[in-house]
């Protein structure tokens, strides 16, 4: 069985009191007590503060572009889907120039769980609005306040019938864990969007504004019921709802390619000979 000190990496240089630090203890601890040793998943980032994460592992890591961490996902899971596959994003990487990938994530419903570090803010970038920063925030270049509206990720991922939509919050560890491995279990693309104070950039969104306002949700709501999750994913501002807020059991794309439904990619044979009609009707 793992142990903490197995997924050692590099030290963290996150700025102290960073939401992140919470996220990485949460991660950890979840896979231990899942019993996944470091050589059974590997985990893809984009660019920010919460790409950074894989770097604080021990595990296989591929750190790619900007907004693009669910395409390389979406390769590894085709290549190789006996690989548990991780994404780890900031809400600027994933929601801002990765948007487009992330709808046609859900859409597919590839099985790699997506986890998303929202601190409504770029942070590594020194504190631009980020699509999930509050209407009216003032910053460095929007000394007038955000004009466009605030982006609702939950709410978008009911509407796109997304397979498992939660949302946790990084000061919650405990509860952050189980959400975790409910995201994990599942099968089927799973957003864990991750409430994540930045200290130093978001002045708004703080540990004590968070804690004025969020609550988990009650033991017998039914996160199958897809109309009842789309008003929930809805609520903000005064009160903001923590767990599973929607989940559905759809196909994964693995299993509807006939090539690679039976044998991973990566354990079957080359054969040359069987291309070679098709590259004769390019020529």
């Amino acid at each position: 069985m793992p142990v903490l000190e197995d997924y050692k990496g590099q030290p963290p240089a996150w700025c102290p009191g960073c939401g992140n630090y919470s996220i990485l203890k949460a991660f950890k601890e979840t896979v231990v007590e899942l019993g996944i040793e470091p050589y059974q998943f590997t985990i893809v980032s984009g660019i920010g503060q919460a790409s950074k994460f894989p770097h604080y592992l021990k595990c296989n890591t591929f750190n790619g572009l900007h907004g693009r961490t669910l395409p390389v996902a979406t390769g590894i899971r085709l290549a190789n889907h006996e690989m548990l596959v991780f994404a780890v994003a900031g809400d600027g990487d994933c929601y801002g120039e990765g948007g487009n990938h992330l709808m046609h994530a859900m859409r597919r419903n590839i099985n790699v769980n997506l986890f998303v570090h929202d601190n409504q803010i770029y942070g590594l970038t020194k504190g631009q609005p980020s699509p999930t920063s509050l209407e009216g925030m003032v910053t460095k270049n929007h000394p007038f306040g955000v004009f466009s509206e605030q982006l609702n990720p939950m709410a978008l991922a009911v509407a796109l019938d997304c397979s498992f939509v939660a949302r946790g919050f990084a000061g919650e560890i405990e509860h952050l864990k189980e959400l975790m491995k409910s995201a994990i279990l599942h099968k089927g693309f799973s957003l864990l969007d991750i409430l994540q104070p930045c200290v130093t950039f978001n002045k708004i969104n703080t540990y004590e504004w968070y804690k004025k306002r969020v609550y988990k949700i009650e033991p017998e709501y039914s996160p199958d019921d897809r109309i009842n999750a789309f008003t929930r994913a809805l609520e903000w501002g005064d009160r903001i709802p923590l767990g599973v807020i929607y989940r559905n059991k759809r196909q994964i794309l693995e299993e509807r390619i006939p090539v690679i439904r039976d044998m991973p990619l990566v354990k079957q044979k080359f054969d040359a000979s069987k291309i070679e009609d098709t590259l004769r009707d390019f020529s």
